[in-house]
Formats: structure tokens, C-alpha cells, sequence
């Protein structure tokens, strides 16, 4: 009776402990299968768009998609949009070229000055959510706008051409596989086991799912907001440090690219637009989808325009599954039933009364 007893509570124990995993996975597997089904397609149709010479130019971009991904993933969580992604990326391109002015050994100054510089920002975009109340989406905006005069100021709106060392690292390769893609495996592994699988990324999540009950709780919701900026600062600025090297002259304005599909690639991978529930592996997933989609737009000969479209219309397509899904359908159609049964009482007490009498019979 004993053993039975004890097989039975490990079994519950089993179940609460798997049910979690599920649950993310049953959210996240549709961008696990659209990827998939997109490299198949992309083999039959337009085989060119996954050969050598498409793969070595698809995968470091990849990467930079994969790390701003991340980066605005950990924002959303926090129920916040970064905005600002544009204006970290552009400058921290700039400082790292324009500072250095072709002189690799000035590159490491200008690398901690951008990191500096994009830290102090992600800190005022934290303390200002956090302590003065603005909106994410109007602070962060305006932190654009701010990163951009500080972009402009530095480089006069005038590209400069990178130094060798920071071209040749983020250029080369380790074991055939692109520096920046090593870069961002390593650091979305990271990431994704803190917030999984630590005591810190379980609140980081309960905190941004619910700031009251996380208040109740005793979790500073404040806290997992500062994390969440300063986080997405540094891979922001990591994304244009890497972006600086892969292109020869970044522009003053080279991270415009990166905002729709940051927050595209979020919400393909499922994660809460309101915050709390999400997975950075799956953002990583769905930039990569949205990268391979682009390779193979470009194939077929499509426009930049048809391609911000498709990105557009991807996003659009993602938001509408995410509300579309069964446990909000439910939801929604229990909302409306009880509407229904609010404004016909008489009508749900005779159909209650009669499935009784039906019981009893």
C-alpha cells in the first residue's frame, strides 16, 4: 500500500515538473515546424538560396537578427517593446568605426566606449520605465531619438570604413561555422538556461507575467525591468560591434533594418506580447526563419519593398495565431457564454432545470 502510495505522489510530482516543458514547447513548436517546412521548401523551389555561397552570407546576418531577438524577447517578458534597437545598433556601429578611423589599435577603446555608451543607455530607458512610470514604448522611442543625435554627432552622417582587426574578426570562422553565429549560439544557450533554469530567470518571468501578484509575492518587479534594458543594451551594442566588422562602411542609420524583424522573430517564437510567458531560444528560431524567408524572397527576385511586406505580413500572421490560441479561444468563448447566460436568465434556468431532469431520469 506504501509503494503504491509513493508511485502515485511520484507520478503526480512527474506530471507538475513535465507539465511546464510542455507547455512551452506546445507555444513554441509552430516556428520549430515552420522553419523547418520553410528550408524544405527553399530546397525544392530555389535550391541556390541554400547553397555555399547564400549559406556564408545568411549566417552571420542571422546571428545579428538572433542576438536583437534576444535582446527585445527579454523586454517584451518585462511587458515593455524596445523601440530603440535601431539607435543602439547604429551607434554602437559608428563609435567602434568612426572613433578608431581605420586604427586597430584605438579598436578596444571604442569598443568599451560603446559598450559605455549603450550600458548608460539601457540604464535611463530602466530607470525611467521603472522609477518614473513612462510607458516603455515612449521612453524607448525617445532613447532612439537621443542615440541617433548621438550618431549623427559623431559621424556628421558620413560612413567610415572599418579597421582590419574588427573586419577579420568578425569575418572569420571556428570549426567552419561564422564568429558572430558562435557568438550568438553561445550566448542564447546562456541566456535561455538563466531564465529556465535558475531561481532568477522562474521570478524574471512570474514577475513580468503579473507585477502585482509578483509584488505580493515579495519579487521586485523593478529589479527584473533593469535586468531585462541593460541585457538587451548589451546585445544590442554587441550587434552592432559585429555589424561594424561584417560590413566594410557602416552608415550612420545601419540598425534601421533590425527593429520590425526583432519584434517580428518575438512573436513568431510565441513569446507573451504581454509579458511574463516566453522562450529566447524560440525568438533565436524564429530570426532565423524570418533570415532564410529573406534569402528566399531574394531569390525568387523580389524587391526590398516585397520583402518588407512579406516581414510585415509575417508578423501580422504571428500576432493573429498568438490571439488565436486554443487556451484564448476558450477563454473567449466562456466570456461569452457567461454574457449569454447573463442576459437570458430565464432561458439558462429552464435549460438547467430540464438537463436535471434529464440526469434524474
Amino acid at each position: 500500500m506504501t509503494d503504491t502510495t509513493s508511485q502515485r505522489h511520484a507520478g503526480r510530482i512527474g506530471a507538475a515538473v513535465g507539465a511546464p516543458a510542455i507547455a512551452r514547447w506546445r507555444r513554441s513548436a509552430g516556428i520549430w515546424l515552420a522553419t523547418g517546412l520553410l528550408f524544405l521548401v527553399s530546397a525544392i523551389f530555389q535550391p541556390g538560396s541554400l547553397g555555399p555561397s547564400a549559406l556564408a552570407s545568411l549566417w552571420p546576418f542571422a546571428a545579428l537578427l538572433i542576438l536583437a531577438a534576444v535582446g527585445q524577447t527579454l523586454v517584451v517578458q518585462q511587458r515593455g517593446i524596445d523601440l530603440s534597437v535601431p539607435g543602439f545598433i547604429s551607434v554602437s556601429a559608428v563609435i567602434v568605426t568612426r572613433i578608431p578611423n581605420g586604427d586597430s589599435d584605438k579598436l578596444g577603446t571604442a569598443i568599451l566606449l560603446a559598450y559605455g555608451v549603450c550600458l548608460a543607455a539601457g540604464l535611463v530607458n530602466g530607470l525611467l520605465v521603472t522609477r518614473v512610470g513612462i510607458t516603455p514604448i515612449v521612453q524607448t522611442l525617445g532613447m532612439n531619438a537621443v542615440l541617433y543625435g548621438i550618431d549623427l554627432g559623431i559621424s556628421g552622417g558620413t560612413p567610415t570604413q572599418t579597421t582590419s582587426a574588427l573586419q577579420s574578426f568578425a569575418n572569420s570562422e571556428v570549426a567552419g561555422i561564422p564568429v558572430p553565429m558562435v557568438i550568438a549560439v553561445i550566448l542564447v544557450v546562456i541566456i535561455e538556461f538563466i531564465i529556465k533554469r535558475t531561481t532568477f530567470g522562474r521570478r524574471f518571468e512570474a514577475s513580468g507575467s503579473n507585477a502585482a501578484a509578483g509584488r505580493a509575492a515579495g519579487l521586485r518587479g523593478n529589479q527584473y525591468q533593469m535586468s531585462a534594458y541593460l541585457t538587451a543594451a548589451v546585445l544590442y551594442c554587441t550587434v552592432g560591434v559585429l555589424l561594424a566588422g561584417i560590413v566594410s562602411q557602416p552608415g550612420p542609420f545601419q540598425g534601421d533594418s533590425y527593429l520590425l524583424p526583432s519584434v517580428a522573430a518575438v512573436a513568431l517564437g510565441g513569446t507573451s506580447l504581454q509579458g511574463g510567458v516566453g522562450s529566447v531560444m524560440a525568438s533565436a528560431v524564429g530570426a532565423l526563419f524570418l533570415s532564410q524567408l529573406q534569402q528566399f524572397t531574394l531569390a525568387t527576385g523580389a524587391s526590398a519593398a516585397v520583402q518588407n511586406l512579406i516581414q510585415a505580413g509575417a508578423l501580422a500572421l504571428a500576432v493573429t495565431i498568438y490571439g488565436l490560441r486554443p487556451g484564448r479561444l476558450a477563454a473567449k468563448l466562456r466570456n461569452t457564454t457567461r454574457v449569454a447566460a447573463d442576459s437570458e436568465p430565464g432561458q439558462v434556468d429552464h435549460e438547467t432545470n430540464s438537463a436535471t431532469t434529464i440526469g434524474r431520469t
